[in-house]
């Protein structure tokens, strides 16, 4: 793996290369990573691996033909080989009037910040063990768990550079830190499982192993003997950790390219009050340690911190350049890419702002409610918003918790949902898409 440096230089050597070969235009992308990590079972060591990788990543332009390829070898020999295949694929591609390079004039000219995302903390494979260990051990330790199905600990750095031949050329570096556990209570016959992870840029911030486990074992503890449930319309809560997949189906449905295909439900709700007055929806890839903090996007525009949803309101779409000039607007620093193909666009850090009512007000605001903490299949139309996705969780009967339910149906349209939502006081901002706890007045609610 490069360092930032020398990952930069060679992005902008390829590009170089591309361009003296006839390229009209032409970016690169170089993305190296290393990871560690450990799984345990049952208190036993299940796998210990290591792993560590590069590639980088060329598009040309010939005209308003373009082609996009990617190798593993970055010897000068393959380079040029890369440079000679990216220009005769491009020749025979198919005419695209939107695609090419950011504007030059809107690309990011000064040295990007970081925003702390780098820990140089190195951790070894045993402290990683004893950190899967530690969170298995109290997830066990918790009444009615009967067996794991594994804890895990991870470590991982990752580099990313970005050039063009419009001027711009800058690298990143980042790390992750990780624990998981998950397990299962019950007996034979009546069994039940659940998780609990969290990630986390720098070791310092990452939670205890022990605290991640006890939560997994008491969340699979607490869905053993479900009760039955009568289905019919009523108010579903979505517990955060699931509440965050609405903020996801927003984000998909406000990408420039599904708004120039025609393809989303929000179609034409621009400028327009989709979420209830006092809603914000903010999305700020300037975090400090934020897992998805960026100072440039993927095709080197600066990024910024702004409300996708501002009082309710609608006020931007989420474009790349391609998609941008499709539509007739500028980019809107959001695009992301890989080291193949063209670039898409996709948020930075999103959140849905806290609301005024506390989670156990919003479940006695109703006098019966399903709390929902697993959400299962992909039944969500992007076209038409219609949403319907089995589910699992718990009965509540007059803000207090009648039992666990499984296999159950939840279903109605993303437009009704957003205009309805109330969110809950109790936002915590720790993952790349964050989301306190959502009360939807009134969903169908069936057994699957």
């Amino acid at each position: 793996m490069l360092s930032p440096d020398a990952a930069r230089e060679t992005a902008q050597s390829l590009v170089e290369r591309a361009r003296k070969a006839g390229a009209d235009a032409a970016d690169a992308v170089y993305v190296g990573g290393s990871s560690r990590s450990v799984q345990v079972r049952m208190g036993a060591l299940e796998d210990v691996s290591s792993s560590e990788g590069e590639e980088i990543g060329l598009r040309v332009f010939r005209g308003s033909r373009s082609a996009s390829v990617a190798s593993s070898a970055l010897a000068p020999d393959a380079l040029t080989a890369l440079v000679e295949r990216a220009l005769a694929m491009a020749g025979e591609a198919p005419e695209d009037a939107w695609a090419g390079l950011a504007p030059a004039d809107l690309l990011l000219r000064e040295a990007p910040d970081d925003f702390d995302t780098f820990d140089a903390t190195h951790v070894d494979p045993a402290a990683l063990k004893a950190r899967a260990l530690a969170a298995e051990a109290a997830a066990l330790a918790v009444p009615r768990v009967s067996n794991s199905s594994g804890s895990g600990a991870s470590a991982s750095e990752s580099i990313m550079a970005l050039a063009t031949s419009g001027g711009f050329a800058a690298s990143s570096r980042s790390s992750g830190h990780g624990v998981s556990a998950s397990v299962v209570a019950g007996e034979a016959g009546a069994l039940q499982r659940d998780y609990d992870y969290d990630s986390a840029r720098f070791l310092a911030d990452l939670e205890d192993a022990a605290t991640i486990g006890r939560r997994a074992g008491v969340r699979a503890a607490a869905r053993l003997d479900p009760v039955k449930l009568v289905p019919g319309r009523m108010a579903v809560l979505f517990d955060p950790r699931v509440a965050t997949s609405l903020l996801g189906h927003l984000a998909g449905a406000i990408t420039g390219s599904s708004i120039a295909r025609k393809t989303s439900f929000l179609q034409d709700k621009f400028g327009t009050r989709i979420f209830a007055a006092g809603i914000t929806i903010r999305d700020d890839p300037h975090r400090r340690r934020g897992l998805r903090s960026r100072a440039f996007d993927g095709e080197g525009l600066p990024t910024s911190a702004r409300n996708l949803i501002d009082d309710g309101v609608l006020t931007t779409w989420l474009a790349d350049s391609a998609a941008a000039r499709q539509l007739g607007i500028g980019p809107t620093g959001h695009a992301v890419r890989g080291t193949s193909g063209a670039p898409g666009a996709g948020p930075g850090n999103l959140y849905l702002e806290a609301g005024a009512r506390s989670r156990e007000d919003l479940l006695a605001a109703y006098p019966r409610a399903i709390l929902v903490t697993e959400l299962i299949g992909m039944g969500v139309n992007g076209l038409t918003g219609d949403y319907s996705r089995g589910a699992a969780g718990f009965l509540v009967e007059h803000g207090e918790i009648v039992g666990p339910v499984s296999e159950i149906t939840i279903a109605a349209n993303l437009i009704e949902m957003f205009a309805t939502l109330e969110p809950a006081s109790d936002l915590t901002l720790r993952r790349g898409i964050d989301s306190p706890t959502i009360l939807i007045p009134e969903m169908t609610v069936a057994a699957a």
